[in-house]
This record gives structure tokens, C-alpha cells and sequence, in this order.
């Protein structure tokens, strides 16, 4: 949450800040601000909402104040204090002189503050940031360093944080430092850069050092000099970074997540390619550091994420018990990490996070590490603090996922999730499912043709879209694999409609909710051909009988059954094991339709952001 943006070097630095802000406003758009230096004066603009209010405000500014080769910018996400514009990073000592750009959060803020107070320090906002600015500056008085400034800092902060600070009368650096937050600088010819998030800097350069926890940098146009917690310089360790522009580029769709919706067929050939080359042939997991001994002693598997990965992972609880027979536990981070929870050296810990970077996940993946239990992380990010916690790793390959609705990473973790269990089976003396797997992978391989189906032809869901995009509230039922789905299906029409929706084990309908239904509250209800079909189809009719308008997604009706429904999505027809890669596309498109008819922002709804990297 939050992005970072600083740029030291040739060019005009706001134009560098404000683009880099610009991708990164997924991370955070309650308020948005840049500090600059020329003239040997600081220039703070900043401004509560969008990014473009910023914008506007620095159109109307004079060019020699903003025409300045080093600076620092910041979009927020609020956590300590109202999106206002005092609120709005970047937050300043009381001279003006020492600036600051944070993302995470300062634990001990309050502890820090009355001491800072004695000292004279002015405080204009009710951010934690803020303390971190006057607490750096009274370290710059002492040292006339702002190095050493910060290095001192550090050490008295506890919590989270990334940030970037300036001095005016150190025009010629910037200083960073992380600590359970990202940041990454962005190494160029004669400029360098800072950012949260790769998509700031990637147009610029495609060569980054990656911060490490506890370290400090201090980074001029032409050099980059990276300290560790005992203040030893250090050397710089820079990588290529993995993504290119265009992903950026909506392409022509009207939106970044209805771009990401149809980017799932080549996101599945993606995450096949190399794993699966036929349906007689065993999975390939070349990142998966998990012996066939190990897997053999292997008697728990723990699955813990957050939100969207959440529901990825209760959908992997069917599928490894179904191909594995080891029982799976799948707990929101947050829960885990507040109780005495049960791992040991033959527990599997899997940890889902789209950005790797997810600050609940990370907590309970370090709490399981603890009990030696082997962790796997699934991730969109090769580069998080996740994977780098990892005994094992599946990169997901989903490229790029702007929009804050996650739709195409979890089409990949659920295509992961499917891999995994289908490795730990063909390489367990306990597999007999042989047959199943078999006919897995095969609809696997088939599965980028079957979503083009139902994305080359979507004007059936345009039009149930339309129709229900004025109720207020919704009811997602299914039973077995497809209950995460509902889940998930419900998730997206709140996140970027902001329509009241719950999703349900069809059976527990008539234990409570049901005194909802009338025909104000319509019920989706995704129900394909196989064990459960019949039970949905009993659920549907309770609906029914109490005047619910009564949406299906299916693969299947039967002639009885077919006035059943007001509305229906037919899918290709697909094993009930493996459609909720199919299902959760129509639920996705029928939640961005909705949003869109309704003129919300479909790619940034309000309250929300991307990597959520606070507890």
C-alpha cells in the first residue's frame, strides 16, 4: 500500500515522479503529493483524491519551482489519519528543509512523539510519518549528515516501513531505507531511481537493487551506496528486472481488469508451459525443493493468504485432499498469526500473495518457518519478500496486474494450485488416483481454448449485467469445489461495484439466509454436471419458491429444469474438478460489467489497494 517514486539524475524530476505515480496508484489513491528541490529552496505540492488533482495543481505552478532534477513523491493509502491534504505525504521537519515519503507503518509512534515534542517539534498532520520526519531532522542536526541522519533514525523506529528522504542542503542525494516494506532502486546512466513497485521505473530502466530489510541506501545520479544494519557498506547486488512496458498499455480495452480478464488463456499457457507437456507425461516443478522422501513424511498442508488468494486456496483445500489424501487447513493470514497454531517439520506451509509482499502472510509464514515446517510460497512476484522467505517456490507468471480487482493472478494460482497437487500425487507412494490425474491434465491443456469460448462471446452476461446492475444486494451459492467460487464471485461485485453480495454453501441457504429472498435478492447459483448437481438444483428451487430472481452459470440443464432459471451463463463443458477456472471468468466479467454500468471505477474502487503491506 502506498507508492513511492524518487529520481535523482537529468531530467525534469516531476515528470519522472508523476508518471511513476501514475502505475502505481493501484497501491493507493486516497491523496497524492512531490517534494522538489531547486534554487536551493523545497517545493512541497500536494493534494487530497486522485492523482490528476495533484496534476492540476502543478500545471498552475511556476516552471522555475518545479523544474528541478531531484525529487520524491508518494500516493497514499490511508492508515493514520483522513485522505487530507495535510495528511498527504511528502511530510516535512518544521524548517521545511528535511522532506519524507513513507510506506508501512511506525509502531512506536506515539512512544516517540511527546519526546519530539519537548524538543520543540511542531506536529501539522496525525500521520506516524510525520514523527519519523522530525525525528531525522534532529539526528541531522546533530551529524550534518543525513546518512548517518537516517542510519540513527532507524533504530529507534519499530514496525514497517519504506521511505525516501531529501535535505536542501543536500541537493545532490537521496536516502532510502526499508523494513518490511518494499522499495527497489532503479539503476540508470547518469540518473537513478526509487520506487515501490517495478511498474514506476520500467520505462526507464530495466536494471534494480532490490532492498533488503534493515539496509540503507544513499543514491546520487552517478553512484548507489547501500549500507546494513551495522552501517557497513555493502555491495550492490543488481538484477534485470522481469517485465517489459507494454503491460502497462490497456491495449484498446476501456480498462485494465477487462484487459486482464481476457489476458487468462495466454496467463494458463503460461503457467503450463515447461509443467505440462501431455496428459501421460508427470508435472514439472523445477522450483519445487521437495523430495520424494519428504513428501512421504508430509502429513499436513497448511494454506494461508489473504483476500482473493484466500479463495484460491480453499479451492486447492478440494483438489490436494481429492489427489493426495493429506488434510488441508486454509486460514486467513491475519487468524493465523494471532493463535498457537499446529505445524511441525511434516507440515506443508503454503503462502498465496499476489505481490509477495502481503504483510499478514509474511508474519505467519515467518511464524511457521520457526516450526521448521517446509514452506512453498505461490506468488506473482519471483522478487517479494515472500519468495525470498521460500523453501520452495511457484512463480505464477501472470505478468504485470494492474487493476486493483485481482482477476488473472488468481487464474494463475488456481492453475498452480492444480500443478502442485498433481506433483505431490505422481510423487507419493499413496497416489491411486492415477486416472484422475490423467483426465486433469488433459483438460488442463484444453483449458486457454474453453475460456476463449466464453471471452470471444460475453454479450449474454453484457445483458444479465445491465439487467441486475440495479439491486442492491446478492447471493452467491454452490456446493463442493465451486463454493470458493461463489466466494470469490461475490468478492469482485463488492470490491468494484460496492453492491452488498455473500456467498454460501448452498446448503446452509435455508439455515438463515433464506429469510432474505424475495424478488429484491437475487440468487447466482453455479452448478456444474457431477456429484452436487442435483442438491444445487433443490437449492435453486427454495429460491425460486420465495420470488428470487434466480441467475445460473452452468455447463448443464436439463429440459425439467430449464424454466428454473431467469437468467443462465452456459459454460463449455469441463469435469466438475476443474471448472472453477471457468466459472470464476464469468463471475469476473459479470462483476466488471455491472461496476461499469453503474460508472464506477472499475480499476481503482474506492478504500482499496493492491499490496496491502500492513498488518
Amino acid at each position: 500500500m502506498c507508492g513511492i517514486v524518487g529520481y535523482i539524475g537529468k531530467k525534469r524530476a516531476v515528470d519522472v515522479i508523476l508518471k511513476g505515480l501514475s502505475y502505481l496508484e493501484y497501491r493507493g489513491y486516497d491523496s497524492a503529493g512531490v517534494a522538489l528541490i531547486s534554487n536551493n529552496a523545497v517545493h512541497i505540492y500536494k493534494a487530497p483524491g486522485k492523482l490528476s488533482n495533484l496534476k492540476e495543481i502543478l500545471s498552475q505552478e511556476k516552471e522555475e519551482n518545479i523544474n528541478a532534477n531531484i525529487g520524491i513523491g508518494h500516493t497514499r493509502w490511508a492508515t493514520h489519519g483522513l485522505p487530507t491534504e495535510v495528511n498527504a505525504h511528502p511530510h516535512h521537519c518544521n524548517c521545511g528543509s528535511l522532506t519524507i515519503v513513507h510506506n508501512g507503518i511506525i509502531e512506536n509512534y506515539k512512544d516517540l512523539k511527546p519526546d519530539l515534542e519537548k524538543k520543540g517539534c511542531k506536529f501539522l498532520s496525525q500521520t506516524d510519518t510525520e514523527v519519523a520526519a522530525h525525528l531525522i531532522a534532529h539526528e541531522f542536526a546533530d551529524t550534518k549528515d543525513l546518512l548517518k541522519a537516517v542510519q540513527n533514525a532507524v533504530k529507534k523506529l519499530k514496525g514497517a516501513y519504506a521511505f525516501c528522504v531529501t535535505h536542501k542542503t543536500m541537493p545532490d542525494r537521496i536516502i532510502a531505507a526499508r523494513k518490511n516494506a518494499p522499495l527497489i532502486i532503479g539503476v540508470g546512466e547518469g540518473e537513478n531511481f526509487i520506487a515501490s513497485d517495478i511498474p514506476a521505473i520500467i520505462e526507464y530502466t530495466k536494471k534494480a537493487i532490490y532492498l533488503s530489510d534493515n539496509q540503507v541506501a544513499e543514491i546520487k545520479t552517478d553512484s548507489i551506496k547501500i549500507y546494513d544494519k551495522n552501517n557497513n557498506l555493502i555491495a550492490n547486488k543488481i538484477e534485470n528486472l522481469p517485465f517489459e512496458p507494454i503491460a502497462l498499455s490497456k491495449m484498446g480495452y476501456k480498462h485494465f481488469m477487462l484487459k486482464e480478464i481476457h489476458e487468462q488463456p495466454d496467463v494458463v499457457r503460461n503457467v503450463l508451459i515447461d509443467k505440462i507437456k501431455s496428459e501421460n507425461l508427470a508435472v514439472v516443478l523445477d522450483d519445487v525443493k521437495l523430495s520424494k522422501e519428504q513428501l512421504t513424511k508430509i502429513n499436513r498442508i497448511q494454506i494461508i493468504a489473504c483476500g482473493t488468494s484466500l479463495h484460491a486456496g480453499l479451492v486447492g483445500k478440494y483438489i490436494f485432499e481429492e489427489l493426495t489424501g493429506i488434510p488441508v487447513d486454509v486460514e486467513a493470514s491475519s487468524e493465523y498469526i494471532y493463535r498457537n497454531t499446529i505445524a511441525d517439520e511434516n507440515t506443508l506451509v503454503i503462502g498465496i500473495s499476489q505481490s509477495g509482499e502481503t504483510a499478514d502472510t509474511i508474519t505467519a509464514i515467518k511464524q511457521a518457518k520457526e516450526k521448521n515446517s517446509h514452506i512453498l510460497i505461490i506468488t506473482n512476484r519471483k522478487d517479494s519478500a515472500m519468495a525470498r522467505l521460500a523453501d520452495s517456490l511457484l512463480p505464477v507468471n501472470a505478468g504485470i496486474e494492474v487493476s486493483v480487482a485481482a482477476t488473472k493472478s488468481y487464474m494463475a494460482q488456481l492453475l498452480s494450485l492444480y500443478l502442485l497437487a498433481i506433483y505431490m500425487a505422481e510423487n507419493s507412494t499413496k497416489c491411486n488416483n492415477s486416472s484422475l490425474i490423467k483426465e486433469i491434465k488433459k483438460e488442463l491443456l484444453t483449458l486457454p481454448s474453453k475460456l476463449e469460448t466464453i471471452l470471444n462471446d460475453t454479450k449474454n452476461i453484457e445483458n444479465i449485467a445491465k439487467k441486475y446492475s440495479s439491486f442492491k444486494n446478492f447471493i452467491f451459492i454452490a456446493r463442493g469445489i465451486n463454493y470458493p467460487t461463489a466466494l470469490e464471485g461475490a468478492l469482485k461485485l463488492k470490491e468494484i461495484s460496492y453492491i452488498n453480495a455473500t456467498g454460501y454453501p448452498a446448503g446452509e441457504l435455508k439455515h438463515g439466509p433464506i429469510a432474505m429472498l424475495d424478488e429484491t435478492m437475487p440468487v447466482l447459483a453455479i452448478l456444474n454436471e457431477g456429484v452436487v448437481y442435483d442438491k444445487v438444483l433443490s437449492n435453486c428451487e427454495e429460491a425460486k419458491a420465495r420470488q428470487a430472481k434466480l441467475i445460473g452459470v452452468t455447463n448443464f440443464i436439463d429440459e425439467k429444469h430449464k424454466n428454473l432459471f431467469d437468467d443462465a451463463v452456459i459454460i463449455p463443458e469441463i469435469p466438475d474438478i476443474v471448472s472453477p477456472a471457468l466459472n470464476i471468468v464469468v463471475l469476473q466479467l459479470l462483476a466488471y460489467h455491472i461496476s461499469e454500468y453503474l460508472g464506477k471505477d472499475v480499476d481503482q474502487p474506492r478504500n482499496l489497494a493492491k499490496s496491502v503491506t500492513v498488518e
